[in-house]
Order: C-alpha cells, then sequence, then structure tokens
C-alpha cells in the first residue's frame, strides 16, 4: 500500500484542528480561544496542520538541545585528532574562531526562527527569500551534515562496546543499536525531548567534573602524579604543525559546533517557538563558552598532543583526550569510566541525529526537494519513513570494519566539516535577503520578536568568513599532496554548485523578487503549557516561589 499525498493529510488534519476551553488531548490546560478561527485557530493545535509533525516540545527541552543537546563523539573523540593535528593552541583557536562565527550565525536563524518557525527552518527559507534551487542545494547539504554526525556516533559506540568485549562483532553492535535507536524514535517527540533534556543534564555535568579533575590534575592534586602546568605547552608545543595544522583544525572544530543551529530544526514542534527559540538562542552563548572553549582549553592542558593513542591507526576502538589524561594520572581503569561516559552521551548524539536529519528530510519532501513518501506522518506526529530513511545512513560506521575507527572517522568528519561552513554561510545569505525584503515592504526592524545583533555587520560577517573556511579547510592536502584526502575535503564544494544549477535548470526556478515574496505567511501564535507565551516587558509571577521563578529563568 502507498503513503498517502502530503496534500491530503494536510487537509485532513486542518479539519480535524480545534482547541477546546478546558483541555487539549494531552490533558494540558488550555485557555479559550473563542474569536480565533481559521489558521490562526490551527495555531494553538497539538499537531501542526501544514507538515503533520506533533508540537510537543518543551521550552525547558529546546533549551537543554540548545546547551548540550548534540555533544557526543565528535568533542569528546574527535577533539582528540584535532588536538593531535594542530597543538593546544591550534585547538583553542579553531573553537574560538569557529565559535565566534556560530554565535553570529544563531543571531541570524534566531531572528527568521522567531518570526518563522515552520517547517524546514533555513532550507524552507532560503526556498521563500532565495531561490527554491537554492534551498534544495542548503537542504541536501544539511542532510549531508547529520547522516555523516549519525555515521560517525555509531562508529564511537560500536567501537567501545567491541572494546569492552568481542563476544559480539561490531557488525553486530551496530544492528543491536540501529535497531534500539528506530524503536525510540517511534515513541514520538515528547518522549525523545524529555530523554534529550536529563541525558543533556547528565552531559554537562559530567564535562564540569572532568574540568575540575583538570584543574587538581595539573596542579599536583593527584596522588602519585606530578603537577604538569603548562608542560603539555611547551613539550611537545602550542602548535605541532604550524597554520597547516590550524587549518586542518577547523574542519574537526566546524562538525563539533554542527547542532547549534538544530533549535530551527525543532522550532515547528515546539509548543512556543516565540518564547523558547529565542532563549535557545541565547544559551548558545554559554556553550560556546563553557562547554566547546572549556573541552578545549583543559583537553590541551592534560592530554599531550603527541600521544600515540590519538592516532593509533592499529586500534579499533577511538580514544579520548580524556582517557588518556585518566590514564596518565596513573589511574588505567579510569578509560572504562570515561568510555561509559561517552557511551551515554552518545545515547544522546544518536538520537538528536537521527531527530535532526529526519526532520530535515520529512520538511524537503514535503515541499518536493526529496521523494514524497518521506514527507508523511503518522497521526501521533511521527514521521516513519524519514526516520527509517535517515537511519539507514548509520550503516556509513561500518567503514570501521575495514580501515579502523580512527581512519573512518577522520574520512567522514571532512565531509561533514565542508557541509557546515556551506549551510551557515547560506543561513547568513538568506538572513541578509529576508532584512532586504523586510526593508523594501516597508517595516522596521523594532516589529521582529528577536532582532539580531549588530545586524549587518554579523550576517556579512558570517558569510565571508564560512566561505572563506569552505575554502582553506583542506590546505593540509596540498603540501605534501593527497589526492584522497583532497577529494574527501573539496568534494561537497561542487556537489552543491551542482545540485543548485541542475535543479534550477530543470525546474526554471527564479531568484525571488524582495518587493512582492510574502512577509505574512509561517507566523503563528504560540501556546506552552498552557499558557500564551510572556508578552514583550511581561514579568515572570511575582508570587511564585523562588525556585520556581528561577526554573521558568531557565
Amino acid at each position: 500500500m502507498g503513503f498517502p499525498s502530503f496534500s491530503a493529510l494536510r487537509g485532513k488534519r486542518g479539519e480535524d484542528v480545534s482547541v477546546s476551553k478546558k483541555g487539549s488531548e494531552d490533558g494540558v490546560a488550555v485557555e479559550n480561544n473563542a474569536g480565533i478561527s481559521g489558521s490562526e485557530s490551527d495555531d494553538f493545535a497539538a499537531i501542526d496542520p501544514n507538515s503533520g509533525v506533533k508540537r510537543g516540545l518543551k521550552t525547558r527541552h529546546l533549551s537543554m538541545m540548545a546547551l548540550a543537546g548534540i555533544i557526543g563523539p565528535g568533542l569528546l573523540i574527535g577533539s582528540g585528532r584535532a588536538l593531535a593535528n594542530g597543538g593546544p593552541a591550534a585547538l583553542l583557536i579553531g573553537f574560538g574562531v569557529i565559535g565566534i562565527i556560530a554565535f553570529s550565525i544563531m543571531q541570524s536563524l534566531g531572528e527568521l526562527t522567531t518570526l518563522y518557525p515552520t517547517g524546514g527552518a533555513f532550507t524552507g527559507l532560503s526556498d521563500r527569500f532565495v531561490d527554491k534551487a537554492f534551498g534544495v542545494a542548503v537542504g541536501w547539504n544539511y542532510f549531508i551534515i547529520w547522516f555523516c554526525v549519525l555515521a560517525n556516533e555509531y562508529n564511537v559506540i560500536s567501537s567501545i562496546m567491541v572494546d569492552w568485549t568481542d563476544a559480539i562483532p561490531i557488525w553486530g553492535w551496530f544492528l543491536i543499536f540501529w535497531f534500539s535507536f528506530t524503536a525510540f524514535q517511534m515513541l514520538g517527540v515528547e518522549t525523545f525531548g524529555e530523554a534529550e533534556f536529563w541525558l543533556a543534564l547528565f552531559k554537562l555535568v559530567g564535562l564540569i567534573a572532568f574540568f575540575f579533575f583538570s584543574l587538581i590534575y595539573a596542579s599536583g592534586g593527584v596522588i602519585g602524579a606530578e603537577a604538569i602546568g603548562f608542560s603539555y605547552w611547551r613539550d611537545p608545543g602550542a602548535f605541532t604543525d604550524g597554520f597547516r595544522g590550524v587549518a586542518s583544525v577547523f574542519v574537526f572544530c566546524s562538525t563539533f559546533y554542527a547542532g547549534v543551529e538544530s533549535v530551527a530544526v525543532a522550532a515547528t514542534e515546539t509548543k512556543n517557538p516565540r518564547r523558547a527559540v529565542p532563549l535557545a538562542i541565547r544559551q548558545v552563548f554559554i556553550r560556546i563558552v563553557v562547554v566547546y572553549m572549556g573541552s578545549a582549553f583543559f583537553f590541551g592542558l592534560v592530554c599531550p598532543a603527541n600521544s600515540p593513542d590519538l592516532t593509533s591507526a592499529t586500534q579499533r576502538a577511538l580514544r579520548s583526550p580524556m582517557t588518556i589524561a585518566i590514564a596518565n594520572a596513573g589511574w588505567e581503569g579510569g578509560k572504562h569510566l570515561i568510555n561509559a561516559f561517552i557511551l551515554v552521551t552518545c545515547l544522546s548524539a544518536v538520537n538528536s541525529s537521527i531527530f535532526i536529519g529526519s526532520r530535515t528530510i520529512l520538511f524537503m519532501a514535503q515541499t518536493q526537494k526529496a521523494p514524497k513518501f518521506l514527507g508523511w506522518t503518522n497521526k501521533r506526529g511521527v514521521p516513519v519513513p524519514a526516520i527509517i530513511f535517515t537511519n539507514l545512513f548509520g550503516a556509513l560506521s561500518m567503514m570501521n570494519v575495514s580501515t579502523g575507527a580512527q581512519d573512518a572517522y577522520s574520512y567522514i568528519v571532512n565531509l561533514s566539516g565542508v557541509s557546515t561552513f556551506l549551510v551557515w554561510a547560506a543561513i547568513s545569505w538568506t538572513h541578509i535577503r529576508f532584512r532586504n525584503a523586510w526593508a523594501a515592504q516597508g517595516h522596521s526592524d523594532s516589529e521582529l520578536p528577536f532582532k539580531s545583533m549588530l545586524y549587518p555587520y554579523n550576517a556579512w560577517f558570517g558569510l565571508g568568513t564560512n566561505i572563506f573556511l569552505a575554502l582553506i579547510q583542506g590546505w593540509a592536502t596540498f603540501a605534501p599532496f593527497d589526492a584522497v584526502d583532497f577529494v574527501d575535503a573539496y568534494i561537497l564544494l561542487p556537489l552543491f554548485c551542482v545540485i543548485y544549477v541542475v535543479y534550477k535548470f530543470w525546474n526554471k526556478t527564479k531568484t525571488v523578487n524582495i518587493h512582492t515574496v510574502d512577509l505574512q505567511e509561517g507566523r503563528r501564535k504560540d501556546l506552552d503549557d498552557g499558557r500564551r507565551p510572556l508578552a514583550d516587558g511581561e514579568e515572570i509571577d511575582s508570587t511564585l516561589p523562588w525556585y520556581k521563578k528561577l526554573w521558568k529563568s531557565l
């Protein structure tokens, strides 16, 4: 039996959408929306009438996703290869530069997504304000990021299990986890959001605990271990390969930061995007400073860049700077504790990757950028075909069987790294086009619910730096020239252009006219926990206990 067409489903859902005076189907108290009719009434429905997904994510779910949702093997494992390639100073530079760019991108995205929390996020907005062919190229490149990240996470999680026991082969562990994650995704977005909230909180606590350990270890507080201070910055040195090493670090760092923009993808499934998205955008700054810059500093402080365990091709399992630091401090068995921590982070990261990847392909299918059947959702708002399709790409992790975990990781990271630069540049360009249309049609920035900082400078900065980094990220492949690594580093640049040109030629799409583009479509009112969002300037109820005020402010 074939999948029903999306247009039919959308019409059916549009007829079924209603809002009661006392409650919704989930038992959440809802205020009386009498007088709100048509599409405005749909704004408060549990199921989004346009995409068919369920609006089940709460503000705290989205906030924690922004803070730590995608932290996983990219940061905890991949930073080891970046440290080996560039050294501790290069790692800090890489995290810092990409962090500034990420913050710029999130400012642009916050303005766009708060105003238009519609399905497809920036891929749909690229259609709307630039050109549909441009949106197709952006969408497929964004999907490439997430199936690459997903494959790497399966690579890590399977490698850890084999490191503990080889009773089950690596492909066996992959199949066990593949079916488990598929089943979990089918439970719905509310279950996903709650799991992500607690797992992300656990990741933050674990990372901060390691930061404290690093301080104690470096200062000589570990019994039986000498104080190392900043000795690893002197030997093997702050930089291990000069500018070449710094350039290679940018690719890894961009992959670590991939996911900060995922709040835009999740906005459609959020009960109150007008409140939740700006809050999540602002919290990205905390993520950059505490999580990424903190990790870069402490990893380089307690793990030598020339440790053979960081790049050993003979090991099937991957080694983290955290594992090496604890072993060097004299606790050999500590690697199992760190591996357990990494395993838990992988559980969260795999779930997040499947969620983001499946929603990306879902919204693309619903706008004729991908096969139609991938745009179907069941009556609970679960995009079943998109989830299965996305998760199938996790099988790329089985490169591990022939190449080893470290090499498989590096190959896939290079692909996802350059895609991140391309997608981020596209977000900046879409933001610039939107602001041009906004001004051309007589609107002022005071009408925007979230205003990007330092516009237009931040948007042009994001566009220019991402194009520059996309071009120089393969610098290390030139001298000596390595054809395989060169292709791996740059193949997605021409692919982006090919997708754009072929789709534009085949469908004869035109660049959007900023004077006539519809600026009202896609804007909606919001609902969170049974209440309308706080209006601009409205304060949290002063009669609430202090701990509830704190919780609401977070």
